[in-house]
C-alpha cells in the first residue's frame, strides 16, 4: 500500500494502524510460546540441543572433568591403549586423549562463538543500513559485499589467516572478515521488505525517529531468521576453524584443539587410528547437533516454510 493511500485515509487511519501493530506484538508473544512448543516437539532438534548443552557444560567445567593435564607429556606411555589412568589412551607424546578432547571443546566452541558475534556485529548493522537507507549507501555497501563474494570464502580466510600468522585469534579475525557478507545480504533483503509495511509508515507518521523505527520495528522483525542462520553457522564455523587448525593456522602446540589433534594424529593413522577418529567424531557430532537445532528452529519459527536460509 502506497504512502499516498495511507495519507488519503486521513489522520484517523493511523491510530487504527498503530493499534493493529500493538495487536500484532501481542500475537508475536503468543507466537513465541507456540514456536517453543513446536521446537520441544521436534525430537531431532531436542537431540541437537541436548548435545550442544552437554558439550558446552564439558567445555565450561573442563578443569574439573578432565582426568589429566591435556598438555602433560609422558613418553613412557605414548600411544597407550585405554586404561584407568588414560580412559581413551594417549597420543604420540603420551598426552591424555580424553583430556585433550575436553579442552579442545572449549577452544573450538569459544572461538566459533566469538567469531559468530563479530560476524553478526558487522553484518547486521551494515545490512540494516544498506536496506533502510538505500541510494548510494546501499550501493556502496553492497558493491563491497559483491567484491568479497567474488572470492571463495574459505580461500580468502586462508589467505588472511596466513597473512596475520598462526593462532586462534587470527583465525577468528579471518573468518569474521569474510563471513559477515552473508548476514549483510540476508538482513538487507528483509529490511527492504519490512520497511514498506504499514506499521513502519504509521510509526513514521507518529513522529518516531529513524533510529527508533530501526530499533523498535525493523530489527525485531529480522531477529528470528538471524537466530536460525547463526545456529546453522555455528556448525560451519567449527568445521572452518578445525580445517584451518588442521592446516597449521589455528591452535598451536601444545594447545588442545580438535583440528590440531587431527593434524597431529595424521602420521599415525594406520598405527593408532584413534588419534584421528576421536577428534573427527567430536567435530562431526557438534556440527551435526547445531544443524539439527538450526533446522528445528527454522521449522518452529516459521511453520509455513517461508524462511529460506
Amino acid at each position: 500500500m502506497g504512502l499516498s493511500r495511507n495519507f488519503g485515509a486521513g489522520v484517523a487511519g493511523y491510530p487504527a494502524t498503530v493499534e493493529s501493530a500493538g495487536q500484532a506484538e501481542t500475537v508475536s508473544r503468543g507466537g513465541s510460546a507456540a514456536a517453543l512448543e513446536r521446537l520441544l516437539q521436534d525430537r531431532l532438534a531436542l537431540l541437537g540441543l541436548i548435545i550442544i548443552l552437554a558439550v558446552m557444560a564439558v567445555a565450561v567445567f573442563a578443569p574439573y572433568i578432565a582426568p589429566n593435564d591435556p598438555t602433560k607429556v609422558d613418553l613412557q606411555h605414548r600411544l597407550a591403549p585405554p586404561g584407568t589412568q588414560y580412559p581413551l589412551g594417549t597420543d604420540h607424546l603420551g598426552r591424555c586423549l580424553l583430556s585433550r578432547l575436553i579442552y579442545g571443546a572449549r577452544a573450538s566452541l569459544s572461538t566459533a562463538a566469538l567469531a559468530l558475534w563479530a560476524i553478526m556485529l558487522i553484518g547486521i548493522p551494515l545490512g540494516t543500513l544498506a536496506g533502510y537507507c538505500g541510494g548510494w549507501v546501499d550501493n556502496l555497501i553492497m558493491r563491497f559485499v559483491d567484491i568479497l563474494l567474488a572470492f571463495p570464502g574459505l580461500i580468502l580466510a586462508l589467505v588472511i589467516a596466513g597473512t596475520l600468522g598462526p593462532g586462534l585469534l587470527n583465525v577468528m579475525l579471518a573468518l569474521s572478515a569474510v563471513w559477515w557478507v552473508g548476514y549483510a545480504r540476508v538482513v538487507r533483503g528483509m529490511v527492504l521488505s519490512v520497511k514498506e509495511k504499514e506499521f513502519i509508515l504509521a510509526a513514521r507518521a507518529c513522529g518516531t525517529s529513524e533510529l527508533g523505527i530501526i530499533a523498535r520495528h525493523i530489527l525485531p522483525n529480522v531477529l528470528s531468521p538471524m537466530i536460525v542462520l547463526a545456529t546453522l553457522d555455528m556448525g560451519k564455523l567449527i568445521l572452518a576453524i578445525s580445517g584451518l587448525s588442521f592446516l597449521g593456522l589455528g591452535a598451536q602446540p601444545p594447545a588442545p584443539e580438535w583440528g590440531a589433534m587431527l593434524s597431529d594424529g595424521r602420521p599415525y593413522m594406520q598405527a593408532a587410528p584413534q588419534l584421528m577418529i576421536y577428534p573427527g567424531l567430536a567435530i562431526m557430532t557438534v556440527a551435526l547437533a547445531f544443524n539439527l537445532l538450526g533446522d528445528g528452529l527454522r521449522d518452529a519459527l516459521d511453520p509455513r516454510g517461508n524462511t529460506r536460509i
